[in-house]
């Protein structure tokens, strides 16, 4: 008896589309995907494993042996709709190997029908939904129809429209679905094989093309259906004849036009007419997809087995760019994305690659995505979000096969089918924020084993389906596949055609259900109650900042309640020394003269306060992109370790690997002060609230405060106090405390700053910082970067660790709300935030967004409110140096470092850079914007500040 097949978690190899497998290679793939492999048959019956047994290779369409008669594969009659809504649950699905064998002269479908009905009472009675492996909801994904028929061996391209599906039949005759009516409408004019097929831009009037090796055939749908009622043949527009193997055909935007890929030439021909009206040559392999942007006139892009891109404008025949060999593998499909005006580019080995068509980016690479690697990810991110909710299972069971593979089995590739927009958020449009970034751009990636939905913003799955996780699914493996771009009630309709079979499915898939199932585990709903940068309750009792106000106060003295002194008289001594009445000195030469010019500057300082605060950063402005003045920190090149502009925007703080800090005005025309006393580099400055302080922590394991004022710290906490290097420290809750990180935790610590000194004991301190509390992070050996807002009340602090998580912690709760694992595939070297500045207004949830950035990772931007990534921000590099970032005060624009000597300017809703500021001499490590004026600083690796204005 046959053990009951179960896929395997890596999949079969995926073989070039059209391409045929003999039967060795078919029960080798079998083999791979878990299933027994069929023994050859000698004079008996073939096992039934729910599928129709392969033919065997010889001339002839006659049964083989031990078949039924007429009963090769795709050989069978044709189920009809009203035939499986007859038959049992089940009857159309994988039937359940080894129950017995076929016997001879019985057809297969009936058998078919037989074993799927006993394996759908089974799982009835078990209580089994249709969906297996991690499919809670039945309602996800159904099989509408069923199509058996000979189908062409070069099939590349199936077509679906709202509510119509195209696929060829018998080979050359073609069938468009209405699914609506659920009326099928044939259409025959091919003498050869239909190989490629798509449906027009326009709804009225509908137009669908075919192709085939011997021509290609505009049909205008409504008229056919008129004629076919009227009783007549339906008869096409004949626009190209003997092209040779047509692999894809599209409609130009305004349906004018038709683009044909046969070989390596590209044809451009009239829908209306049989004429070309250009041939573009330059591909040196098959071009496999072309589409129009609609954006640019007479623009046309395509891909190739050649593994390139090239642009073309058709109406001069002109080839416009032609881009390097992008991967190892055959470039199968192309996506434009109107939007953000970027192509995406898919290969057969599962990598994604996207450029940008702006006409100055000159087509340059955003960004690269494996989806081996991203499918990966996605599972764990199941698996973990079940296991700590207590609901894994059906999770745990998806993905644990996904990540570990039979032995025996071999890893299969991931050939990148289609491409298609996807209407996303029509799904959540009754409910609230579901997610934060509405105006992402989402679609779906069809391959042979399944259906995924790539968020375009992050680059990062957000839903998964494979084919082998539905029992009731006939088709396991597709060669070709087609989808709606627009969703009708949430549902999406997917054609797929089988790998192996003669048999083409209609799906329907429920968008809203496939994406609820999967990350209603790890995503915040709506009502609950998330996270908030900005404080909306009091303080709680037992909070650690209530404690450590509590311990900054005094309490009032007895001369300031106005008690009667009880001391009592006794002899004068004085502490300190008497100044000399002056008669033993020489007499003066000249009188005192007053300061006749004080009012005056009192008055102007005065003015020039209150232009300040009424002073407005200009939130429609360009940004700094204009290089001013370069000047060098110190005589020898120095890295510039971190950067920060004061509150006010008028002075600019530098902390250096010479041990120093160094206090520049805003225009970098002079040196305010120069701080000393650390004996190792510093690693982060921070000025106050009140712009009176500046805090500097260093790698000689000790924190200092300096007053903007006094060349001597105002408080020292020596390397008695920490364990490890001081890595972050800054003034938090309106400079109520000072937050450092030490180690694998962060110090909340409350202090009292006292510059006066005394003659007798000089060199004691008067400032005092005590302990509030300490808050350990989880599962990291050191916190990497450490974030809090002081410009307002916050009681949200952000820490990154070696273990490349994020953890956010609530400090009124005084404990950890919040982890993020794996959050880059480094650990990060810089957690900023949105915080604005005085000079400026954003909305509220703004103040929720943060970026993060690790090296080799680029940055990406999260949601508080979601704990998800929103977008990620690509194109500048940070291989070997933790280069810095900075946000804008009007939230609009990031500044990031590179290795490349140019710092980067990206639009806070685009992925793409928009500017590159270069002329540096070195790597630009550090980026700090100023508060109060659109001005940008960068710091170089050689000790180098950089001014740009608008």
């Amino acid at each position: 008896m046959a053990v009951e097949s179960q896929e395997a978690a890596s999949g079969p190899v995926a073989p070039v589309r059209g391409q045929r497998l003999p039967p060795r290679a078919r029960r080798a793939l079998r083999a791979t995907e878990g299933c027994p492999a069929r023994p050859p048959v000698s004079g008996g019956a073939a096992l039934v494993t729910g599928r129709a047994a392969p033919a065997a290779p010889g001339p002839g369409p006659g049964p083989g042996p031990g078949q039924g008669q007429g009963q090769g594969p795709g050989q069978g009659p044709e189920l009809s709709a009203s035939q499986r809504e007859g038959a049992p649950s089940g009857a159309v699905s994988r039937g359940r190997p080894g129950s017995g064998r076929s016997r001879r002269g019985q057809a297969a479908p009936v058998i078919r029908l037989r074993r799927g009905a006993v394996r759908s009472r089974r799982m009835e009675g078990a209580g089994a939904g249709c969906a297996s492996g991690g499919s809670r909801d039945p309602d996800i994904v159904c099989e509408k129809h069923l199509f058996k028929g000979k189908l062409p061996e070069p099939l590349f391209q199936l077509a679906c429209s709202h509510h119509h599906c195209a696929f060829p039949v018998s080979r050359n005759g073609l069938c468009v679905w209405n699914t609506a009516t659920a009326q099928p409408l044939y259409l025959s004019g091919h003498h050869y094989s239909i190989s490629a097929l798509s449906f027009g831009n326009k709804i009225n009037p509908l137009l669908v093309c075919s192709a085939s090796h011997e021509r290609v055939i505009v049909w205008n749908l409504d008229e056919c259906t008129q004629k076919v009622e009227e009783g007549f043949t339906p008869r096409g527009i004949v626009i190209g004849t003997l092209l040779g193997m047509v692999l894809h055909v599209r409609f130009s935007p305004d349906d004018q036009q038709v683009a044909v890929c046969a070989g390596n030439q590209i044809y451009m021909l009239s829908a209306k007419n049989e004429a070309v009206l250009a041939e573009l040559d330059g591909h040196l392999a098959p071009v496999t997809a072309a589409e129009f942007c609609s954006w640019e006139k007479s623009m046309l892009v395509s891909v190739s087995e050649d593994r390139t891109f090239k642009v073309w404008d058709y109406s001069t025949s002109q080839l416009i760019y032609q881009s390097g060999i992008i991967t190892a593998s055959p470039l199968l499909s192309l996506l434009i994305d109107e939007e953000n005006k970027q192509i995406i580019t898919g290969c057969a080995e599962g990598q994604l690659w996207i450029f940008s068509l702006i006409s100055d980016h000159n087509y340059r690479c955003i960004a690269h995505i494996d989806l081996k690697k991203e499918q990966e990810k996605f599972c764990n991110k199941m698996w973990k979000s079940g296991q700590e909710i207590g609901e894994g299972q059906n999770n745990f069971k998806l993905c644990k096969t996904d990540n570990m593979r039979p032995e025996g089995s071999v890893e299969t590739s991931l050939p990148i089918l289609l491409m298609e927009h996807c209407d996303f958020f029509v799904c959540f449009h009754n409910e609230e924020n579901i997610y934060s970034s509405q105006n992402t751009s989402y679609f779906w990636i069809g391959t042979s084993t399944g259906l995924l939905i790539i968020n375009l913003a992050n680059l990062e799955l957000e839903a998964l389906l494979f084919y082998r996780d539905y029992s009731d699914l006939s088709i396991r493996i597709a060669r070709s596949c087609a989808l709606t771009r627009k969703a009708a009630n949430g549902k999406v309709l997917c054609l797929i055609a089988s790998m192996f079979e003669d048999m083409i499915a209609v799906l329907e898939v429920n968008l809203s259900a496939l994406v609820r199932t999967q990350q209603s585990d790890f995503l915040p709903c709506g009502n609950e109650k998330s996270l908030s940068v900005i404080a909306r309750c009091t303080l709680f009792a037992n909070s650690p900042l209530c404690k450590g106000i509590k311990k900054n106060m005094k309490g009032p003295s007895s001369k300031t309640l106005g008690v009667k002194n009880t001391v009592k008289d006794k002899p004068l001594v004085f502490h300190n020394k008497i100044k000399s009445s002056g008669y033993t000195a020489a007499p003066r030469m000249a009188m005192f003269s007053p300061n006749t010019n004080l009012r005056k500057k009192e008055v102007s300082k005065w003015k020039t306060s209150c232009k300040c605060k009424n002073k407005e950063y200009p939130l429609e402005s360009y940004p700094p992109m204009k290089y001013e003045k370069e000047i060098s920190v110190t005589c020898k090149p120095t890295p510039i370790f971190c950067v920060q502009y004061s509150g006010d925007g008028e002075l600019l703080a530098c902390g250096q690997a010479d041990k120093t800090v160094l206090i520049f005005n805003s225009n970098l025309t002079d040196v305010h002060n120069v701080f000393s006393g650390h004996d190792g580099a510093v690693n982060s400055v921070g000025w106050s609230h009140d712009r009176k302080w500046l805090v500097s922590a260093s790698e000689d394991r000790t924190l200092r405060v300096w007053s903007t004022c006094n060349k001597e710290p105002a408080l020292i906490l020596g390397k008695e106090k920490f364990h490890k290097t001081v890595r972050f420290a800054q003034f938090y809750f309106i400079d109520t405390f000072i937050l450092l990180c030490c180690g694998a935790e962060f110090h909340l610590l409350s202090f009292h700053l006292d510059t006066t000194k005394d003659d007798l004991k000089r060199y004691k301190q008067r400032s005092v910082c005590k302990l509030v509390q300490k808050f350990p992070m989880t599962s990291t050996m050191e916190i990497t970067s450490l974030s809090a807002v002081n410009e307002f009340y916050s009681y949200i602090v952000l820490t990154a660790g070696s273990n490349r998580a994020l953890e956010v912690f609530d400090l009124n709760a005084g404990c950890s709300t919040a982890v993020i694992q794996e959050a880059h595939v480094r650990s990060v070297h810089q957690i900023c935030q949105n915080k604005g500045s005085s000079y400026s207004t954003q909305q509220p949830e703004a103040y929720n967004l943060f970026l993060t950035t690790a090296a080799g990772d680029g940055i990406k931007l999260w949601d508080l409110r979601t704990l998800r990534c929103e977008r990620r921000f690509e194109g500048h590099s940070s291989r070997c140096y933790p280069c810095g970032i900075a946000v804008s005060p009007c939230g609009r624009f990031i500044a990031s470092g590179s290795d490349d000597k140019y710092a980067y300017i990206y639009e806070m809703r685009s992925s793409t850079f928009l500017q590159k500021l270069g002329r540096h001499t070195e790597s630009v490590i550090n980026v700090s914007f100023n508060p109060s004026s659109p001005q940008l600083t960068t710091a170089t690796l050689d000790g180098k500040l950089r001014l740009f204005l608008p």
